[in-house]
């Protein structure tokens, strides 16, 4: 963005904390040094809650240390930090009046130096509970005038989940406008993240046919010691999977835009590739805590000695885009405390379908196509403890930008993953510079780009919300830290979930068989459960196909079965789909395409990534002569007609049903007067809840099934559970009593909440 010419004030909130310490004077420092001619002047002001003089020494303290960059002339340098250090001063902000009388102050020096206002920055380098109060502070009587800019810096966390960010989100958006807000991750300021994008849109030619399977790592020999209040709350998820790794897994999915400096496509396109992520399970996980934490948390947060924290030190996450391009490919995301070394990159390991009969040691790197294929984003530390480029000689030579980016030669005898460092192209920046300092650059040049937008801070929180719920009590691998971590940290992929390498002993004892309603009953934990229905259906279908060459199905609609239908799609490649029927149970009376539709919610999570043959697939006819339901249509005797047509003796081979808390079962409530009994098989029938017609298989012909499973999910379903355990046969109450297959079997699947409550 052009900026006119004119004064910039720079207030930096939090001014003697420790990131303002570490990184935030130096990155303003290099800003000044860099724009000093550019026509623009500044100021600077420190600001935080202690009081004036203390608050000024601690600040005058960190400003004498700031460092010249290796680059820069000890002379010039030395006189422009006199000169940052005459335009800086220290404020405290505590009140409203406050921030008044620095309004007051900038416009005084303006007026004095007879000075046009180009704009401000407000650096936030505080806690987040702190953000309303000053936003408001700030927009009452801080803002500069019409014509000049506003610019507002937060640090993260932004939130602890979908909830609280939206909260944050909203309180801030009543103070400032979308345009006006700069959310910071600083691994965006990284070098080698940075420049995934521009390295994917110039070597184009390249890519498009082989961008294949991806790892992103960022290592920490480092524990929690010390921050373990603000760790107890987050974790290693929320601390930097959530953002750090998901924004360089974005730059690695999304679709290049055609111009990679425009910002609004660049953003636009980060959007898309959210929305292709597909849902994380708990077993998309393998989580692990080292072992001196809880110690460390018992100390620093004065807790009980049997204290027990469930907070993850240690994280592998598996990550799935159903997007065309990403289809079958996995992404690993990976962190964690008291690792074995200090490393972060981004790994893309390209599949190998070559066999080379040269033995290994003749093997030119340049020239085998044997030998592994990766292209690396070194983020710093490690082996290299800098940012850098790799890519295989095997693969192609790189087009990099002259100016900032240079070849390195005379390579020394280090080895990355597996290869020496002479097997890449490698490639480092022409001039190493810290994240901060690049991201305040950027924020001074309103490159938004750089910057994580409201909608996007919630399309990631979206996404980790279900599975930070799903793993809160999840029990954690404990390491002890370091190199003696061995193997115990290793994990693999398997049939799309993972888990850990070295297996710990469980109970194999994780579902529990028993009766109910003098049927047999399967209840576990709901994910347990699910898995063992999945795997149960799999092998009814599996018996059945092998005596009779196909097998129907018949399935429910409702929210119960969408968890099964996704371990379906994931998890159970070997499902004989090919020769499945797909039935429905029931039907709202709505367009297919309505997300109200049983068959939309069956297409969106089962169907569509599962290879079941066109005209396998039998939908209710619902919608005919563009109308719903209509008796005269003779929707419910079509159905009927090619039940009789294609299933022998009008007899699935399984039904799925669900309950509703009041007893019912697929489209049949308590007091129905079609389809509890008599001769018709599929009817139209009313629901008390909206969309009330619905169109259903009636309970005789559910009772005509060969086996029928029954799902109930939920402390939401316990009352109901209760009382059919107590309850006969009474269909016209609780229809769901009368699912009782005259020469098949009934199966219940309760998990613990609904049994137990």
């Amino acid at each position: 963005a052009e900026v006119s010419q004119g004064h910039i004030s720079v207030v930096l909130l939090g001014a003697t904390g420790d990131l303002a310490k570490k990184y935030l004077w130096q990155g303003l420092f290099e800003l000044y040094m860099d724009q000093v001619s550019s026509g623009h002047s500044f100021t600077f002001h420190g600001a935080a809650l202690t009081a004036l003089e203390p608050g000024q020494r601690l600040m005058f303290d960190v400003l004498k240390k700031l460092a010249c960059p290796p680059d820069e002339s000890p002379n010039r340098c030395a006189v422009l930090k006199d000169q940052f250090l005459k335009l800086s001063q220290y404020h405290q902000l505590k009140t409203a009046e406050n921030y008044t009388a620095l309004n007051r102050e900038i416009e005084t020096l303006l007026r004095q130096e007879g000075l046009k206002e180009a704009g401000r920055i407000f650096y936030f380098s505080v806690p987040p509970f702190a953000y309303t109060e000053i936003a408001r502070h700030i927009n009452s009587s801080c803002r500069p005038p019409p014509g000049a800019w506003l610019r507002v810096v937060l640090e993260k966390p932004f939130g602890h989940d979908l909830e609280s960010a939206q909260q944050l989100a909203a309180e801030l958006a009543s103070f400032f406008r979308e345009e006006e807000m700069y959310r910071v991750d600083h691994y965006l300021g990284k070098q080698a993240v940075a420049h995934i994008l521009p390295f994917r849109d110039q070597n184009r030619q390249f890519l498009d046919s082989i961008w294949n399977r991806h790892h992103i790592v960022l290592k920490e020999t480092v524990d929690a010691k010390g921050r373990t209040s603000f760790y107890e709350q987050y974790g290693v998820i929320r601390d930097v999977l959530q953002n750090h790794l998901t924004e360089a897994l974005m730059f690695l999915t999304m679709e290049l835009p055609a111009n990679v400096s425009r910002a609004e496509e660049v953003l636009q396109c980060k959007l898309q590739a959210f929305q292709s992520l597909r849902g994380l399970e708990k077993k998309s996980a393998v989580l692990g805590q080292y072992q001196a934490y809880a110690s460390q948390v018992q100390e620093e947060l004065q807790k009980a000695q049997d204290y027990i924290s469930t907070t993850p030190t240690f994280a592998g996450v598996l990550i799935h885009s159903d997007s065309l391009r990403w289809e079958g490919v996995p992404f690993l995301l990976t962190s964690g405390k008291a690792l074995d070394e200090r490393v972060g990159y981004v790994r893309v390991l390209f599949k190998n379908r070559a066999y080379c009969t040269q033995s290994e040691t003749l093997r030119d790197a340049g020239h085998s196509q044997c030998k592994a294929k990766q292209i690396i984003f070194y983020i710093g530390h490690g082996a290299l403890n800098a940012p850098a480029v790799l890519v295989s000689k095997n693969l192609f030579r790189p087009i990099m930008p002259e100016g900032s980016w240079r070849e390195v030669v005379g390579q020394s005898d280090l080895y990355i993953f597996g290869q020496p460092l002479s097997d890449y192209y490698v490639y480092s920046p022409v001039k190493e510079r810290d994240a901060y300092s690049i991201l305040i650059s950027n924020i001074y040049r309103g490159r938004k780009d750089f910057f994580i937008t409201t909608e996007n801070l919630l399309a990631s929180w979206k996404f980790w919300t279900p599975l930070l719920n799903s793993i809160s009590h999840q029990p954690l691998r404990l390491y002890p830290g370091g190199v003696e971590n061995q193997h115990l940290l290793d994990f693999e992929m398997v049939s799309g979930e993972v888990a850990f390498t070295l297996a710990e002993p469980v109970d194999d004892y994780r579902t529990i068989q028993s009766k109910f309603r003098q049927s047999p009953l399967v209840s576990a934990w709901s994910e347990d459960l699910i898995s063992q229905l999945a795997s149960d259906i799999e092998k009814t279908a599996s018996r059945t196909v092998a005596h009779s060459g196909q097998f129907h199905l018949a399935l429910s609609g409702g929210s119960s079965p969408v968890v099964l239908f996704q371990r379906l799609a994931r998890h159970h490649y070997a499902f004989p789909w090919r020769y499945t029927h797909i039935w429905l149970v029931d039907e709202r009376c709505v367009p297919l395409t309505d997300a109200e539709s049983n068959f939309f919610n069956l297409h969106n999570h089962l169907l569509q990534s599962v290879r079941v043959p066109y005209f396998n697939v039998h939908p209710m006819p619902v919608h005919l002569n563009q109308r719903l339901c209509v008796e005269e249509d003779k929707g419910t005797e079509m159905y009927a007609k090619e039940i009789v047509a294609l299933v022998a003796n009008a007899s699935f081979d399984l039904v799925l049903l669900g309950v509703g808390t009041d007893g019912h079962t697929a489209s049949l409530f308590p007091q129905s007067e079609n389809g509890l009994e008599g001769a018709q098989t599929v009817v139209l029938t009313e629901s008390p809840v909206k969309p009330h017609q619905r169109m259903s298989l009636s309970l005789p012909l559910i009772n005509r099934a060969r086996q029928v499973f029954v799902l109930v999910l939920g402390k939401g379903k316990h009352d109901i559970t209760t009382l059919l355990s107590r309850v006969g046969h009474q269909p016209r109450k609780w229809p769901v009593s009368g699912v009782s297959p005259s020469s098949g079997q009934l199966v219940w699947y309760v998990d613990y909440e609904a049994l137990l409550g």
